[in-house]
């Protein structure tokens, strides 16, 4: 499994890039795998106030229906519309084109309670 350095993960299998107040939020490589083929995204309101840990979305694949949950507390900024039309991003790029929402971080403190690369791993490996 793919697991870049320099992301922060989440055990719920979401991953977060910070700039700045700015978190981009997306599923790792290992949850895209554990789906299967995916089908449709429920995506985020804009504007939406999400919590840590809260859902905040869905993952259809053909397989299942997962659950999105925040990772980080704030408010939706921004949400990848092109999940709509291809949702199958989330399988064939979930670090880059696949990513699902930006969060402005409410809390920067919260960052410290998710996993590095190396500790996720360890997370999916055992």
């Amino acid at each position: 499994m793919n697991t870049p350095e320099g992301l922060r993960y989440s055990s719920d299998h979401e991953w977060v890039r910070v700039d700045g107040d700015i978190a981009t939020v997306g599923i790792t490589d290992y949850a895209q795998d554990a789906l299967g083929d995916v089908v449709y995204v429920d995506l985020p309101e804009l504007s939406a106030a999400v919590t840590a840990g809260g859902t905040f979305g869905e993952v259809e694949s053909t397989k299942s229906v997962s659950e999105l949950y925040a990772p980080i507390s704030g408010a939706v900024a921004s949400v990848n519309d092109e999940l709509g039309d291809e949702p199958e991003k989330l399988n064939s790029d979930p670090y880059g084109e696949g990513w699902i929402c930006t969060i402005t971080i409410g809390d920067a403190s919260e960052l410290d309670g998710l996993l590095d690369a190396s500790a996720y791993r360890a997370l999916t490996e055992s």
